[in-house]
């Protein structure tokens, strides 16, 4: 749903913004719903970066189940429910399949992340769900494994990179500055 942040949520995307601006990005893109592109307004006013909205960055839609708490889910909807947290393909509500969702949203991220000079940083601000099916689809998951990525939190942020062998997860629901990890693959 377009819902505006509150101000517990502009307090977050404030503080996220001042953390992420010191990775110096060159480029943010943003779902046009109302919370993520005000988030992403936080980070350009540090910036001074113009931000990019596309829809192909939106929420999952979850048909009937939006607007519903947990327990209503649950109650109305227990079997397509307990189906989707088995990792089936589910249209949870009569709304899209998470793999719907990754076709929309990976295209968008790799299309930016392909336009950034050499050692570039994007700076992806979206939505929960659309995030964890990205970065399934980056990284080759199949899809009934990407709820094994876990939830984010409010305005925190995983740190994908490419290389040699595609992309890598390197921090997930991170809150802090993403740290160098040097490995034998490096």
């Amino acid at each position: 749903m377009d819902i505006e942040l509150t101000d517990t949520g502009v307090a977050q995307a404030h503080r996220a913004a001042r953390l992420l601006a010191a990775l110096k990005p060159d480029a943010i893109i943003a779902s046009d719903l109302k919370r993520a592109a005000a988030t992403a307004a936080e980070l350009s006013a540090v910036t001074g970066l113009s931000v990019t909205h596309d829809a192909g960055l939106r929420e999952t839609y979850a048909g009937a189940w939006q607007g519903l708490t947990h327990e209503e889910i649950v109650e109305r909807f227990g079997e397509q429910y307990a189906a989707w947290k088995r990792g089936e393909p589910v249209r949870r509500g009569g709304g899209e399949l998470e793999a719907e969702v990754a076709d929309r949203a990976a295209p968008v991220v790799l299309e930016s992340a392909d336009k950034l000079p050499d050692d570039g940083t994007l700076v992806v601000v979206s939505h929960g769900g659309t995030i964890r099916t990205t970065i399934g689809r980056l990284l080759g998951l199949e899809p009934s494994t990407w709820e094994a990525l876990g939830g984010l939190s409010n305005c925190c942020w995983s740190v994908l990179g490419e290389g040699v062998r595609g992309w890598r997860l390197l921090e997930h629901n991170a809150g802090s500055l993403p740290e160098p990890v040097l490995g034998d693959d490096d």
